[in-house]
């Protein structure tokens, strides 16, 4: 009898190293894949490119694979304690890092039947993450971008949404990423085009001033540089005969989602709170002008987010959550909450009335004011989606401010030395055209020296 072989793998990109590995398990026995599925690959690294049936598909034809069935975490064991398995073949780049506390728990459990953990040797120089961001540099089509954040709210506990303006900000919010003393990776899942933000920077107040021309042209600056998903700030949107072409206009660009709040009147900014005179949309209204948008959208991957203004304007708990059951039955995609208070306590009071909801959709927050929640405390109430909505033009605006200060102070520059970064790292910062041909033929990034 044929022994069983157990693989785990993500297999986003296949290459010469799944082949090594395969081909070693084939020798031992009868191979069954693990496919690691897409909330899986999520836990610990970007989202794979292709799904996980478009994965499993390529897997179950590679000769000598007899099994591909989903492995649901990074953790093997729930697989391994189902199929016994007498070897587990992994490469032996595993030992250290986020992985390595996974290797420990096969070992350990193999070892309750007495199996054995094969370890070929790691097939140097190349790597399916590499291969990825550099297919990622090169930019991804509309429609491949906009189903991103579908896939993200299914496959992550919360999706991390960062305000971008402009294209140096989306470059930050593509490729900034840290690893906290566990060895978990953690980065921004996609951008947030807010119309504060936006027409503040380019030196015009947030009145709704800002058309789609100009929100067009930013998107296409910063969808240039990345391929994360995006979400746009859409006011409340016009009228609902505008708000369809808007609809259009930013679905075609490759946008995957737009949030439009429950409002009226002239534009005035959701923070001043009652400080302001801000009218709220009726319920059939604003229920109607949800209905249009559906019906304009071309794709079933675009998102419209409902956004529920009730705490804003003081109106209360009750009001808020009858908007957004009624929102939700006109075809709202999502639901965002919005609160001015430093204190999260009703918007944690709404999300826990939320969870109640017989029939619910993705769920939104902005926490600019109430900012000392944690995201783990988020993800306890219910919360899908975070968005930083402010945070990278304001912390720019205070170092520029400092920089032509000093320079005014003490008529150089040399004091301002302190706020700038290195003009080296400005050049670096962004590729340069003999480094992106470079890498459109294949010839590693690495060998491209800055003058």
């Amino acid at each position: 009898m044929a022994k069983k072989v157990y693989v785990g793998m993500a297999a986003d990109l296949l290459h010469e190293g799944h082949m090594n590995i395969i081909n070693t398990a084939r020798e031992l026995g009868d191979v069954t894949i693990g496919l690691l599925t897409d909330k899986a690959i999520a836990s610990y690294k970007r989202l794979p490119m292709l799904t996980y049936e478009q994965r499993k598909r390529v897997i179950e034809n590679i000769v000598g694979v007899k099994v591909v069935l989903p492995q649901e975490t990074l953790d093997y064991v729930p697989n391994l304690m189902a199929l016994k398995p007498d070897y587990v073949v992994h490469g032996d780049d595993w030992t250290t890092g986020v992985q390595s506390k996974v290797r420990q728990r096969v070992i350990e459990t193999l070892a309750q039947w007495g199996g054995e953990l094969i370890e070929p040797k790691y097939t140097e120089g190349i790597s399916s993450t590499v291969l990825v961001s550099a297919i990622s540099s090169r930019g991804v089509t509309p429609d491949e971008r906009r189903g991103l954040l579908r896939r993200l709210i299914y496959s992550k506990p919360i999706v991390r949404i960062l305000e971008a303006h402009n294209g140096l900000t989306g470059l930050i919010a593509e490729k900034i990423k840290i690893v906290d003393a566990e060895g978990q990776g953690r980065e921004f899942d996609g951008t947030w085009l807010s119309s504060l933000t936006h027409s503040t920077s380019k030196g015009k107040p947030d009145i709704q001033y800002m058309d789609i021309t100009s929100m067009a042209q930013t998107i296409s600056e910063i969808f240039e540089i990345g391929s994360k998903p995006m979400i746009v700030d859409v006011d409340n949107g016009g009228l609902a005969e505008h708000f369809v072409f808007t609809i259009r206009t930013l679905e075609r660009l490759g946008v995957s989602a737009v949030i439009v709040e429950d409002k009226v009147g002239p534009k005035r900014n959701s923070l001043f709170g009652t400080e302001v005179k801000q009218t709220q949309d009726n319920v059939e209204n604003f229920c109607d002008k949800i209905r249009a948008g559906k019906a304009a959208q071309v794709t079933d991957s675009f998102m419209i987010i409902a956004r529920v203004e009730s705490l804003i304007l003081g109106i209360g708990l009750e009001d808020a959550l009858m908007r957004a059951r009624a929102y939700i039955m006109a075809g709202a995609d999502g639901i965002m909450i919005h609160s001015k208070n430093e204190d999260p306590k009703e918007v944690i009071e709404f999300c826990h009335a939320y969870a109640q909801f017989e029939r619910k959709v993705p769920l939104v927050v902005v926490p600019s004011s109430y900012n000392t929640i944690t995201e783990n405390e988020l993800v306890d109430a219910g919360v899908n989606i975070v968005i930083y909505a402010n945070q990278m033009l304001r912390s720019a605006y205070p170092a520029m401010v400092k920089t032509a200060e000093s320079i005014l102070k003490y008529q150089r520059a040399f004091e301002a030395n302190e706020y700038c970064m290195p003009i080296k790292e400005i050049i670096k910062l962004i590729p340069q055209p003999d480094a992106i041909y470079k890498e459109s033929n294949n010839i590693p990034i690495s060998d491209h020296v800055v003058k």
